[in-house]
Order: structure tokens, then C-alpha cells, then sequence
């Protein structure tokens, strides 16, 4: 409690509620006037967010709770991928069991409930959004609350979105990094942005980003890699038209992945694991995950005039996805042996193609200065999955055993076939408008119409299912500059999403009959600057309502079940404060309760009322403080920490996982103004603690022990 008060205080010390912001963490402050551009230690409220609007609209402008991590913030906090640039934001649990890809926990949801994006496109699926090297990012974005107005159907906690590197008409650059640390951890990673012509005529600029990324993992024979590469062209064909190619690719392999930590019996109350046994990994010793993604976007821009701007973006996603592995363990009665099962093969081949066009006016509307944006969009996702899948596999003893071969499970070595495949194809419309009711006070809607035709085959049971889905969904905001620094807002947005979690994955039985799974909320919040600039802060309270919606099982891997409503209430909070002229601290805090409202569980043929229990892996308060000192021009010290409150391990509320906190220590050094040298030290307490538990096979995700990470970084 003494560390949560500690947190809570310290993020909030000024006083202001907080959600909305770009954490960025300058070196120095400059007085400012009203003739003098904002000081860079402010949250930046100003600069547009794409992901909260398609008007373009920043922080302050828009009615609803948006946060950036932009590039400075990552290589401020360190930022080694996707996860840890989320778990920046307010409120934000991100982490990355195997099979579940890019977990993310958010206002009181998860999994499909949280959208997450890829330069603004679904993959509407959670186990595509791998956290591999941060290098290609430029920022990570994220709108809280019901978004489908934006993003189609999902996203009724909120949406995460990864924003890639493209060319540029800036100067030439030449970057890169190269880090290396414990458990023989290390990046490699180079970048540059050149101008490829000059003169009359259509001019060219182009991009090349890549990184390799290397780790024998902090658990036994946890071995991976990942390779990264982006690339981008950007031609200005005249003075209205430009084009923008960009490809990205990904691979990456990890040999023995670690599918946690096994529970010690009995399984009551608090969860416990054996801390001797801390690095064990009783995956098959050639247990494997493999990776291969291949992006490819085509963006057309056509001002039609200065107030008029037609945009059309094309893109296909190709994915493949390779499991094998041994994957669930459980201790017997007395704690003296593990049992292990869940043999399991898997592929997954997922392709996406789709375009979106989309206009944006500045107009007047009976006098009113009024702005508009309107569009359509069509994508058509298709996935086939070869699973083969075993039960009990062996008895070990945790202090000492062979960790044996796929082969060696019974029936492994059986040809590979199709279990299941998804065609998902998605029509849609949207409107956004935004209109200036007075000079301080400004009416944002938002309306989108999604059709969804879904078609899923069965192969080994011979069954197919065709399922259509009309979803209409929107936003209605108000925000209102009570001064040139303050200003307040508030909105009510819907969400709407088909049953089985996610359509990508969804079986026969998770679809069926189900209905839309619908949501709404209701938010208000303020967003302001504070002491002549030295400070900045926003705050957010809401409540989301969910009906018809899909938990996963508590006695059946990999299936959902239906539950009638879940309702989330909760306040978000973020600041900036630049203390002295050398010492700068921001900070988050958020604080959920969610609940089942109607929810009746199946187990065993009995039913049980869930209604008042908290969902699985649903921290109600998380807490994020980060201090920065600047010791000379040149040196700058930082220390940092995160708090995790304690999660349930079952829809029944009997079992829980402990709270965590985690403290960091920085150095910086310029060498000279091109090159700068690094040294972090992560979890500087060592502390054990889960970042996720299995919920059916009741099994600890640990988190990153103490660890050491140098590195060098230059730009020119």
C-alpha cells in the first residue's frame, strides 16, 4: 500500500488528472511568453494525433482520452518494442505470453476488446501483434474507450496504434544503435532519409530502416531472434500530388519459448511459484515459434485545394505463424512432481488486403467554421489454421529432468492439415465532422457503418457456418477552451463487435446465433498547461457499458464464453512538471473497476453466477513515475518505476496474482552533439512477479529479472 500511496502522490503531485499525453522528457527549460513556442517539457496537447480523429486534430481539440509515446519518449524510457512503449501510457498492461501475441489489459478489458493497429489497419488479431524491435516505430498511439467510429468493429476499451517510420522531406539523416546486455542481449540497428533528386520536376525521398535483435532469454533455452526491415518512397509528383510506397517485413524465431511458470498446489488464495525453479522451462527442448510478415501500403495524397485533400491507401498483409510446442504443467498434490501435456502444432497463414479513400473539407456550415471528413473502406481478411493438438505427455521432477523432443509426444509426427479457415469481408462508410458552435466551444461527430460477411469452414468436421452483421456506431463530443490553456470536454461513443472475441480465430460454436456485442461510454475530462508552461497534465473519468460479450473459458483452452454485461468505471491521470531547471518528473496513474453485471459460468454442468466478480488479468490501478536530472550539459541521471496492482486468476475471484513494483536506474552521456552513450538497469530490485497468468492452465507469465543494458546511439 506504502508503494502504491508513494506512486500515486508522485504522479499526481500537481494536482492535476491526467490521460492524454505524449511523455516527453526534455533536457532543459526555456521561460516561457506568449510570443515564445511552448517548452518541451509540456505534454504535447497541440500536435494532431491521427489515431483519435481523421480531422486532424490534436490532444486538446479532441473529446475523448488520446496518448502518444512519440519517438524521443522511447529512447528516453528505453523502449525496446511495442510493449514497453504501451506500457508508458496511462492504464496500459501490455505483455507478450506465447499464443497470445501482443497482450494488452486497458480500462478494464482485453484481448479483442483492445483494437490494435498497424498504421491505423486491423489484423482483428491479437496474435499477430508480436512486440519485436521498436527501431521501425515513430510513435505508439492510443484513443481509450469505445473507437469503432474510427477503427470499425472492436475496440470497445480503446485502440493501440504502431506508427512506422516513412520518408520524409526533412534534411538527410543517418542514425543508428547498437546495445547489448544481460543474457547476452543485443541490438543492432541503422536508418537513414535521403532526398534522391533535386531540381525542377518530380522529387523523390527515401527511407531504409533495419534491425536485428538477439537474446538467449532469462528463462533456460529461451533462445530468439528477430530481424526488422522498413522501407519508404516518397514522391512529389507536382505541387498537389505525392505518393508514398512503403514496405515492411518481419521474421523472427524463438527456440523453446517459455510458456510460464507452473502454480504450486494448492491452488487457493494467493498464487505461489517455486523461486528456486524461477528460470526452468519445461517446454520440449526443440519447442520452436516462427514469424514471418510481410506489409506492403500504397498512399496517394491529392489536394484538391488549400482547404480540400483526397487520400487513398491500399494494403495487403501476408502472415504466416509456426508453433510447436509443450505448453501446459501442472505440480501434483504434494509439489514434488509437474505433469506435463498440451502438445500442440500449429500454423497459421492470414492474408489481408484492403483500400480506404477518404476526403477532408474545411468548410462552413450556416456561418460556422466546419470541418469534415468522409470516406469509405474496404478490407477482406482471410486465415487457415493446421492445428494438431495432444494431452499427457510425461511426469518430471522440477529439480532435475530431460527436457525431451516434440517427437517424443505420440502422434506428433502426423501430416499437417487444415483445421479451420475464416473469410471475413468488411464494407464500411464513415463521417466525421467538427463545427465551432462559438469561439471557445466545438461540436465533434462521428457516425461509421460497418457490413461484415463472415464465412467459416470447419474442415475436420465438415461444417461451415455464413454469418452477416450490420454494426452502426459513433461519437458525439463537446469541447470547450475555458482559457487559452485549459479546456475541458466531454463525449459519449459507441462500440459494436461480432461474438467469438475476434472473427480471424472464431470457431463454428463461439459464432452461432450470437448477436453484436455492443458498447457504450460516457467520458469527461480536461486537458491544460500550468505554471507558465514549466507544466502539463490531463485528466479522464469514464464508464463503459458491454453487453453481449465473449470471456474465455475458465476450464477450456483456447474457447470463449458468452456473459450478458460488463461495466467499467475508472479515471485516468498524466503529468509533466519540470520541478527545477534541471529536474523534470512525469507521471501516470489510473484506477478501474470492472465488473460482471450479468455473467452465469458453466462448469462441470453447474452454473454459477459471476455477477460483482472482477474479469481475469484486470489490474484496478497502475502507476507509471519517471525523474529525470540533468547533473552537467552533457550528463543526465533518471530513475524510474511502475506499479502493477494484484490480478484474479479466475472468473470465481478465489485465486489472485500478487502486485509488483519495478524501479529503474538511467545514465545518458553525450559524447559530442552526434553521438550519445546509454546504461539502464532494469527491475533494479530483482522483484518476481507475473506479468500475465494463464488463466486455464493456471500458469505464472514472469516478467524480466535485474538486468544491465549499454548502449550507443548516434544521429547525423
Amino acid at each position: 500500500m506504502f508503494r502504491l500511496t508513494t506512486l500515486a502522490l508522485l504522479a499526481g503531485s500537481t494536482c492535476a488528472w491526467a490521460q492524454d499525453t505524449t511523455l516527453n522528457l526534455p533536457a532543459s527549460y526555456i521561460n516561457a511568453s506568449a510570443d515564445q513556442p511552448k517548452p518541451a517539457t509540456s505534454l504535447d496537447l497541440d500536435t494532431p494525433i491521427e489515431s483519435g480523429s481523421r480531422l486532424n486534430l490534436s490532444a486538446r481539440e479532441n473529446p475523448a482520452s488520446v496518448s502518444v509515446a512519440d519517438r524521443k519518449t522511447m529512447e528516453r524510457i528505453g523502449a525496446r518494442n511495442f510493449q514497453d512503449a504501451a506500457n508508458a501510457l496511462p492504464g496500459v498492461n501490455a505483455s507478450a505470453p506465447p499464443g497470445w501475441g501482443g497482450y494488452v489489459s486497458y480500462r478494464g478489458f482485453n484481448g479483442a476488446q483492445i483494437s490494435q493497429l498497424f498504421n491505423g489497419i486491423n489484423l482483428q488479431y491479437g496474435g499477430a501483434a508480436r512486440p519485436v524491435g521498436a527501431w521501425i516505430y515513430d510513435r505508439v498511439e492510443l484513443l481509450g474507450g469505445p473507437s469503432s467510429f474510427l477503427n470499425g468493429s472492436g475496440a470497445v476499451g480503446g485502440s493501440l496504434n504502431v506508427i512506422t517510420k516513412l520518408a520524409n522531406r526533412d534534411e538527410d539523416t543517418f542514425e543508428g544503435r547498437m546495445s547489448y546486455g544481460r543474457y547476452d542481449t543485443w541490438e543492432t540497428a541503422v536508418g537513414f532519409n535521403r532526398a534522391l533528386n533535386s531540381g525542377d520536376g518530380p522529387r523523390h525521398y527515401a527511407r531504409l530502416d533495419y534491425s536485428r535483435t538477439n537474446s538467449n532469454g532469462y528463462i533456460d533455452r529461451q533462445e530468439n531472434g528477430a530481424g526488422n526491415l522498413a522501407f519508404s518512397l516518397l514522391s512529389d509528383i507536382n505541387d498537389q500530388l505525392s505518393h508514398t510506397l512503403a514496405i515492411e517485413y518481419l521474421e523472427e524465431e524463438e527456440d523453446s519459448p517459455y510458456w510460464g511458470t507452473p502454480v504450486l498446489q494448492p491452488m487457493t488464495g494467493r498464487l505461489h511459484i517455486d523461486k528456486r525453479n524461477r528460470f526452468n522451462n519445461y517446454n520440449v527442448k526443440d519447442g520452436r515459434y516462427e514469424q514471418r510478415t510481410r506489409w506492403i501500403r500504397s498512399i496517394t495524397d491529392y489536394h484538391l485545394d488549400d482547404n480540400t485533400q483526397l487520400r487513398n491507401t491500399f494494403y495487403r498483409y501476408d502472415g504466416q505463424r509456426d508453433y510447436r510446442n509443450l505448453e501446459v504443467y501442472r505440480y501434483n498434490s504434494d509439489n514434488s512432481a509437474i505433469a506435463r501435456s498440451g502438445g500442440y502444432r500449429q500454423r497459421h497463414d492470414q492474408e489481408v488486403n484492403g483500400d480506404r479513400i477518404e476526403l477532408t473539407h474545411q468548410a462552413q456550415l450556416f456561418g460556422l467554421a466546419s470541418d469534415w471528413a468522409l470516406g469509405v473502406d474496404y478490407n477482406t481478411n482471410q486465415q487457415t489454421n493446421y492445428p494438431l493438438s495432444k494431452g499427457a505427455f510425461d511426469t518430471i521432477d522440477p529439480d532435475g529432468f530431460e527436457p525431451g523432443h516434440f517427437s517424443d509426444i505420440p502422434g506428433m509426427d502426423a501430416p499437417r492439415t487444415k483445421g479451420r479457415s475464416t473469410w471475413t469481408d468488411t464494407s464500411s462508410a464513415f463521417l466525421e465532422n467538427r463545427t465551432r458552435l462559438t469561439e471557445r466551444l466545438a461540436l465533434i461527430t462521428a457516425l461509421r457503418y460497418d457490413h461484415i460477411d463472415f464465412e467459416v469452414i470447419d474442415h475436420a468436421a465438415q461444417a461451415r457456418l455464413d454469418k452477416r452483421w450490420d454494426a452502426v456506431t459513433g461519437r458525439l463530443g463537446l469541447v470547450y477552451d475555458l482559457t487559452s490553456n485549459v479546456s475541458l470536454y466531454t463525449q459519449y461513443s459507441t462500440s459494436a463487435e461480432p461474438p467469438g472475441g475476434t472473427l480471424t480465430g472464431a470457431s463454428i460454436s463461439q459464432v452461432g446465433d450470437f448477436d453484436l456485442s455492443t458498447g457504450r461510454q460516457i467520458e469527461v475530462g480536461s486537458k491544460f498547461d500550468f505554471l507558465e508552461g514549466r507544466g502539463s497534465a490531463t485528466a479522464a473519468a469514464y464508464r463503459i457499458v458491454r453487453k453481449n460479450i465473449s470471456v474465455p473459458s475458465s476450464t477450456v483452452p483456447n474457447t470463449t464464453e458468452q456473459a450478458g454485461q460488463q461495466t467499467s468505471t475508472g479515471i485516468e491521470l498524466a503529468t509533466s512538471f519540470k520541478i527545477t531547471p534541471k529536474l523534470l518528473a512525469a507521471g501516470n496513474f489510473s484506477w478501474v473497476r470492472a465488473e460482471y453485471d450479468e455473467f452465469n459460468e458453466t462448469i462441470a454442468g453447474v452454473v454459477y453466477s459471476r455477477k460483482g466478480k472482477n474479469p481475469v488479468n484486470i489490474p484496478d490501478r497502475v502507476a507509471n513515475l519517471w525523474l529525470t536530472y540533468d547533473v552537467a550539459p552533457d550528463w543526465q541521471l533518471g530513475a524510474d518505476a511502475r506499479y502493477v496492482s494484484s490480478v484474479y486468476a479466475n472468473t470465481a475471484n478465489t485465486t489472485w496474482v500478487p502486485s509488483y513494483t519495478v524501479y529503474g536506474l538511467s545514465m545518458t552521456h553525450d559524447l559530442d552533439k552526434h553521438m550519445q552513450l546509454s546504461a539502464r538497469l532494469r527491475n533494479l530490485n530483482d522483484e518476481v512477479y507475473a506479468r500475465f497468468i494463464h488463466q486455464s492452465n493456471t500458469q505464472y507469465y514472469l516478467g524480466e529479472p535485474r538486468s544491465l543494458e549499454v548502449a550507443v546511439q548516434w544521429s547525423y
